[in-house]
């Protein structure tokens, strides 16, 4: 009757496949509210289906001894056969949030029953197991870039939790949208609207600087009246301040030492270590490359030795040997772990928030920024780091976590006018 092709990894059973079918079959032929219907009676309230072989697959899986470990995955993968339908039609995208609220009200829920209790109550704990996992979690998430997506410009109150800011910044989505069991299709979805938020910051920011430009020749020619009335006002898409803003913008674009930025220096390195015979004399280089742009003052109260013993520290047996683009890469690695935080199960991150407190978020940003221009392999790996940062921080109040907030905001401008499409070369 219906028909699906699991990409998963997992293994498919009979009965998951029977669930997936069904869903997709009317979530192609039906409204997004007749749809909900059919996913809370199925799923929340527990009064099954009039298709038996629906509601007996979907018995025999909750009764499995695997259900503890597996039903979270199968829920994922239903909430997403919905979800990449719905995203691809506009009108159809407020559905989404509604489909995740089922699940934030089901514990209030008086449920019918239409299996034994003892089926309807083993349903409901596995239901909110589900809530509880990281698959759920990144469902969360995915409802608040769907629900953000008309509000990024817009300053939410201080008292709004971190997480509802994950919309403003898109290369945090596929390490904080996707999750263990994420399908193909939903990997797919997530880069397909990763792509088009980028883009539309990107344009966003490129329009803010152009109008700023303009609004500054006119102010020169001394006609206040006349910048009113030509210029259509262009709003800040950062959360930074017009001046913060500015500062970033000409740190990540223009002359950052001497006549050179960022990327001639970085080019200038690596031209120079293309020609370097051993690994242990390329971290020597790589140990001034970096604390040329440190504030002396603060580097050489420890930062700087702390740094070089860092570095030092990285694979020393390989320090006779040839450089290659392992040892770069792991090494690049390696510094982003000790400068922004090291992993999820040890989120340490007391070095990142003191270069910010001595530093300030956009010169510390460009030490970063510095380190993926040398090798740009590692730059989903610092995006890894930020979606580290972001998750340890999720719950906490943006006036909590103002620090985090302005060094995403400047990893956002440095890696979209560093690896994005905008140029704005014309401020340097």
């Amino acid at each position: 009757m219906y028909n699906i092709t699991d990409s998963s990894y997992r293994q498919t059973t009979n009965e998951e496949q029977i669930i997936y079918n069904y869903l997709l079959h009317w979530v192609k032929i039906e409204s997004p509210a007749q749809i909900l219907n059919r996913f809370r009676a199925l799923f929340i309230d527990g009064v099954g289906d009039n298709e038996p072989e629906v509601a007996a697959a979907l018995e025999k899986l909750i009764s499995s001894k695997q259900a503890d470990h597996e039903f979270k995955f199968m829920m994922n993968r239903c909430c997403h056969i919905l979800i990449n339908h719905w995203q691809m039609h506009t009108q159809m995208q407020s559905a989404i949030p509604e489909l995740i609220n089922l699940f934030e009200n089901s514990r209030s829920r008086s449920s019918i029953y239409s299996f034994a209790p003892k089926g309807i109550r083993r349903l409901q704990e596995l239901v909110q197991q589900f809530t509880k996992s990281e698959q759920y979690l990144t469902l969360r998430r995915l409802v608040e870039v769907v629900k953000g997506s008309s509000e990024t410009t817009d300053t939410p109150p201080e008292t709004k939790p971190l997480g509802s800011l994950i919309c403003r910044y898109p290369y945090l989505y596929e390490h904080c949208l996707l999750s263990e069991g994420s399908t193909y299709e939903h990997q797919q979805t997530v880069r397909k609207i990763q792509a088009q938020r980028q883009r539309q910051f990107e344009i966003d920011l490129s329009q803010y600087v152009t109008y700023q430009v303009r609004r500054a020749q006119l102010a020169r020619s001394g006609n206040a009246a006349a910048t009113a009335r030509l210029i259509q006002p262009v709003k800040n898409p950062t959360f930074l301040s017009d001046k913060e803003l500015y500062i970033a913008l000409k740190h990540f674009v223009g002359k950052v030492e001497g006549p050179y930025t960022y990327r001639d220096l970085a080019q200038s390195f690596l031209t120079h270590t293309s020609q370097t015979i051993s690994y242990g004399t390329f971290k020597n280089e790589l140990y001034e490359y970096l604390t040329s742009s440190i504030d002396p003052a603060y580097g050489k109260r420890q930062f700087n030795t702390r740094l070089y013993k860092q570095i030092q520290n990285i694979l020393p047996q390989s320090d006779p040997q040839r450089l290659n683009d392992f040892l770069i890469v792991r090494t690049c690695s390696q510094l982003l772990n000790f400068l922004v935080v090291d992993s999820q199960a040890r989120p340490n991150h007391f070095v990142f928030i003191d270069l910010i407190s001595n530093l300030g978020p956009t010169p510390t940003t460009g030490l970063l920024l510095k380190i993926v221009l040398l090798c740009r392999k590692v730059k989903p790996y610092l995006e890894r780091r930020f979606a580290i940062l972001f998750n340890h921080y999720e719950s906490s109040t943006r006036a909590a976590v103002g620090w985090l907030v302005k060094a995403l905001e400047n990893v956002n401008i440095a890696l979209s006018t560093n690896f994005g499409a905008v140029d704005l070369s014309f401020i340097r």
